[in-house]
């Protein structure tokens, strides 16, 4: 099968969920089909960065749009009563560039990620599938709940947009997928038990629990959380965590540190770094920041989706400690694969435990080490992506 797979990002380095999801969406399909990537990049793509695809894509194109055209096209969108992120990702440019190559090859499908894509690809004439990835206008209503004057105004005008977008998405293509139920519920359509649940999964050969060896730094009361920390429902958990569950943490702890690990941080996220507190930004490899913490903690409020972070986590073998909200996804018990907690006491009092019973730790990170190993495998994740397309080509 000749699959034309279109991103908002170019999948490579994996820092960002959307990029990991389709980097090994990819990886997994070429093992059986043809695969031709194109992508949008705001960033130059590196020669480095490319070579990590090839070997798994027959063509690979990128169209890098100019910062004018891509705010131009954001602000466009305003007065055209559209999506603003739509816009940014969109341009005349990138669109006939993916009509051309179409046309090229023929593809048997067209494979697009997120709503942000749906301009490039929606009169393309043929097969499509898109993947929502997660629900964005829930994930956008999030954030507007949390946030207070202009910035609430501009995020309520991009969810009914996002809404509506979501909604259309039904009559352009032949089938969607979605990340969990939970998104997949909060898609504004009476057929969103149609689309489709294709999960993420985990490198279990690159995420696997790594015994220190002697001459490393011992974990002592180390806490970490990770992500990229310009993603706002990061920069959200990470001022959350700092401001609001540490202290209480520190009552009883005052030797505790956390670290916050991740690309990209913001200014309000360096703020945060203190004689207790690290702030690493970017890092080349974060398997040290797991193997060498005593718990992972994702205290997320905001969001949509699958959190990554925690699975890469619970396959080191970290015992986890989250919030409602990013458990929705996950689908772990609480209190058996991970502890979840709804106020800053009831997370710092999960804290505390974990730091105070190293066998009750234990206990919990084997447990949750069997379960994503039984989920989140990526070849039993993209089985169902690639089904559809199987299903949708003989239809067509």
């Amino acid at each position: 099968m000749k699959i034309l797979v279109v991103l908002p990002r170019f999948p490579y380095p994996l820092e960002k969920g959307d990029k990991l999801r389709a980097y090994h969406q990819i990886v997994e399909l070429s093992r059986r089909h043809e695969i031709h990537l194109f992508a949008v990049s705001h960033d130059k793509v590196t020669p480095g960065q490319r070579a990590a695809l090839e070997p798994y894509c027959r063509s690979i194109t990128v169209v890098t749009p100019t910062r004018f055209t891509a705010w131009f096209n954001t602000a466009r969108n305003y007065f055209r009563s559209k999506s603003l992120q739509m816009g940014y990702w969109d341009s005349a440019r990138a669109r006939c560039a993916v009509k051309d190559l179409a046309k090229k090859i023929k593809p048997d499908v067209v494979y697009n990620q997120m709503v942000r894509t749906v301009p490039l690809v929606a009169r393309l004439q043929f097969p499509k599938v898109m993947d929502f990835q997660d629900a964005l206008s829930m994930n956008t209503e999030r954030r507007m709940e949390q946030s207070r004057g202009l910035l609430r105004s501009i995020l309520h005008y991009e969810f009914k947009m996002l809404r509506s977008t979501e909604y259309n998405a039904f009559k352009i293509f032949d089938a969607l997928t979605i990340i969990s139920e939970t998104d997949a519920d909060a898609i504004p359509h009476k057929r969103n038990g149609d689309i489709h649940i294709v999960r993420n999964g985990v490198d279990f050969d690159y995420f696997a629990p790594q015994p220190l060896s002697p001459s490393a730094p011992q974990p002592l009361n180390t806490i970490v959380f990770c992500g990229n920390m310009q993603y706002a429902p990061n920069i959200d958990a990470a001022r959350y965590l700092v401001n609001d569950i540490m202290p209480l943490v520190w009552q009883k702890r005052p030797e505790a540190r956390l670290v916050l690990a991740g690309a990209t941080p913001t200014a309000a996220v360096r703020r945060l770094a203190g004689p207790r507190v690290e702030v690493t930004g970017s890092v080349p490899d974060i398997r040290p920041y797991y193997a060498h913490s005593r718990l992972f903690i994702a205290p997320m409020r905001l969001g949509s989706g699958l959190q990554n972070k925690l699975l890469e986590a619970m396959a080191m073998g970290v015992p986890c400690v989250t919030t409602p909200i990013a458990n929705e996804a996950l689908g772990a018990t609480p209190g058996t694969h991970l502890l979840v907690g709804n106020s800053p006491q009831e997370l710092a009092s999960h804290i505390l435990s974990l730091l105070a019973d190293p066998a009750r730790a234990q206990a919990l990170s084997a447990v949750a080490l069997d379960y994503v190993h039984q989920n989140y495998s990526w070849p039993a994740a993209v089985q169902p992506l690639e089904d559809i397309f199987t299903q949708i080509t003989h239809n067509s």
